[in-house]
């Protein structure tokens, strides 16, 4: 009957040692009473038995570490955005150069954008954290293409190209879509402060910078079905600067930008910005 009470006690022993995980680190052994016999459960796994006359002995079970240490990199695959583009117009359309680049009647009300289309979509193909501080605060970067759609509320825009401008164009008046399109492959460069480190759907927020490429920009006009594109710098900047920031409650992200200049090389000052959610894992 000793032998099998013996026996249970040692495979209990190595169940334990399978499924505790202690994160307190290595202590010194805990100390359990059975008959006249002990067994040591070492630091390393093994087991050791040792008998005595004395009943009143203990079987030692150590505390298991958790060697499995948290990376200093994680790294997220294949992240969303999903916003909304619109810009803040402080030109000066009376100016000399204004009215070299924009036609009669071209001013702020008719550069204004229709908000519900006017859409931001963001895939980051990577974005990586690299621990500084206790995993508290972290460098977050990535790579991307991030894709704006900026929706004409006065659908007589017509960019005309080599050389870019902008007028009033009155068969533009019955489109049903009149759109500037501008894409970038983007470059996020963040500081990030995780307010719950350990959990992987946390609280926290990161502030810093971006760097994007202009890579395509057109212009596309829908009416009846049928569609035409323009395709042109439009006289954009070549690159964007801008501040970024994300906010992080739990399973919902927000993330935000705002470009640190115009978005066109003369003439209009026009700077974009967007503001939307964010589909990631952290």
């Amino acid at each position: 009957m000793k032998r099998i009470i013996t026996l249970c006690v040692i495979l209990f022993t190595g169940l334990i040692g399978f499924t505790q995980v202690d994160t307190t680190g290595k202590g010194a052994p805990d100390t359990i009473k059975v008959g006249g016999m002990i067994i040591i459960r070492k630091h390393d796994g093994s087991n050791e038995i040792i008998k005595k006359k004395d009943k009143d002995v203990n079987i030692e079970i150590p505390h298991r570490h958790n060697y499995d240490k948290e990376s200093n990199f994680s790294t997220n695959w294949g992240i969303l955005d999903l916003g909304f583009s619109n810009w803040t117009d402080n030109s000066n359309y009376t100016s000399s150069q204004a009215e070299n680049f924009t036609g009669p009647g071209v001013n702020k009300e008719s550069m204004k954008l229709r908000t519900g289309p006017s859409r931001n979509v963001n895939i980051w193909i990577f974005m990586q954290k690299f621990n500084l501080v206790k995993h508290v605060v972290n460098l977050k970067y990535g790579l991307g293409i991030e894709m704006n759609s900026y929706h004409f509320d006065d659908r007589r825009i017509h960019f005309m190209k080599n050389p870019t401008f902008i007028k009033l164009d009155s068969n533009y008046e019955v489109l049903d879509k009149n759109k500037l399109s501008a894409d970038y492959l983007t470059v996020p460069l963040m500081l990030n402060f995780n307010l719950t480190p350990g959990r992987g759907r946390g609280f926290g927020f990161s502030v810093g910078a971006s760097a994007s490429l202009l890579y395509s920009a057109r212009q596309k006009i829908k009416n009846d079905g049928d569609k035409n594109k323009t395709k042109d710098d439009f006289s954009l900047e070549t690159w964007k600067i801008s501040y970024v920031a994300e906010l992080l409650l739990g399973p919902v992200k927000f993330y935000g930008s705002y470009a640190t200049k115009s978005m066109f090389e003369k003439s209009l000052d026009i700077t974009p910005y967007t503001v939307g959610f964010r589909f990631s894992n952290w």
